[in-house]
């Protein structure tokens, strides 16, 4: 690995940012300007279980986070006594500060933010997953003029745009190093990289002559496409990202503790949504839920989730997986290591699903589930 000086200034800004997250915490989220993105489907009064828990869930502006708006939408979460109310935020600071206020008790959040906010002290857990994949980096058309074909090695000379804190920027700095390019900011690297605070800024400066590609995550590679831009990669297409963990089911380590049954209930809602969007026959039904929050068409939402191979929006922990992506994140500056299992549950999730499959023990897609629990926890 090529040594890059950003590493450490980089873990200071980080651990520096979270530090205001218990004043934010304190002063309550109401002033922070979170759209309310709640809404209920047709199906939402069928056969409601008798306990309600009451259940705030937090997500961003992306497809990724489908499972919850198709739970919502199909009545799911009302079937299993939750009372759910969905809303969106602007960033994964702000989600975590939702959990800290209870505010939230679920929220969706990056693994890479996760993994830094758990290593600083945070009484956050993993329970379950949202989107495996699903990320990539595009770049300019012209740069692509005339090749049949590329690789990240495309992004040598340029200028790239990345989110701070995201697992796309810790992909950036795994495939370079894969291909022993050096980067960092300012000249004098093979990449130059321009860091910003949001993937929306990432994506929108590519609108400057000044930076050649970017970063995507769901939904701007379908935006990207349709701007015109090529692909670089996406994360799936690289051998180091198979079964890459991106956003997960994030509450309070305590809460989990003290509240399990909540969270049993909300993850079999959950699950049942993942039966739901797989089926072909829900297909229309699946993006129609989806675009209820998150505002792009219909063709651009059926490119980010439906596109083979490209992401998956499972609910399994995933923790095989999301410890091998905590040991990279050490590995190139990201967080001092940490014990991963104190912040790992995945006991909430092996019941809920274990409930399903004594409820219906020939759906395919909870035996799928099942399968891929046993090979990957």
């Amino acid at each position: 690995m090529k040594a890059n000086p950003d590493h450490l200034s980089r873990r200071s800004f980080i651990v520096g940012s979270l530090a205001s997250l218990g004043a934010f915490a304190a002063f309550g989220l109401a002033g922070c300007g979170p759209q309310d993105s709640s809404s209920t489907g047709g199906a939402s009064e069928c056969c409601p279980a008798e306990t309600t828990y009451e259940v705030g869930i937090g997500h961003l502006n992306s497809t990724a986070h489908l499972l919850a708006f198709v739970a919502k939408e199909e009545g799911f979460f009302a079937q299993e006594g939750v009372n759910a109310t969905l809303t969106q935020f602007s960033s994964s600071s702000e989600l975590v500060a939702g959990l800290e206020s209870e505010k939230l008790q679920i929220a969706l959040i990056g693994s890479v933010p996760t993994l830094v906010n758990a290593s600083a002290g945070h009484d956050i857990s993993v329970f379950g997953g949202a989107m495996t994949n699903g990320h990539g980096y595009v770049i300019k058309s012209k740069y692509t003029e005339g090749l049949d074909s590329w690789d990240a090695t495309i992004l040598k000379g340029r200028n790239v745009a990345v989110p701070r804190t995201t697992v796309q920027e810790l992909e950036l700095y795994q495939i370079l190093d894969k291909y022993g390019l050096t980067y960092g900011e300012g000249e004098g690297h093979d990449v130059q990289i321009t860091y910003f605070e949001s993937q929306k800024d990432a994506y929108n400066v590519l609108s400057n002559d000044s930076i050649d590609a970017a970063s995507t995550y769901s939904p701007y590679t379908s935006i990207a496409e349709a701007d015109g831009h090529s692909i670089v990669y996406k994360c799936y297409e690289e051998d180091i990202f198979e079964n890459q963990p991106c956003c997960r089911q994030v509450a309070l380590t305590s809460a989990l503790a003290s509240d399990a049954d909540l969270f049993v209930a909300a993850e079999k809602a959950l699950i049942r949504a993942y039966a739901f969007y797989k089926d072909p026959a829900n297909k229309e039904a699946t993006i129609k839920d989806v675009q209820a929050y998150i505002d792009i068409s219909e063709n651009q939402i059926e490119y980010e989730i439906f596109t083979p191979e490209y992401c998956d929006s499972n609910p399994d922990p995933d923790y095989k997986a999301t410890l091998e992506l905590k040991d990279n994140a050490a590995k190139f500056g990201y967080l001092q290591d940490f014990d991963l299992s104190a912040h790992y549950n995945t006991d909430i999730y092996d019941r809920a699903l274990s409930a399903l499959e004594s409820e219906d023990a020939s759906n395919s897609f909870y035996q799928q589930l099942r399968e891929h629990f046993e090979k990957y926890e």
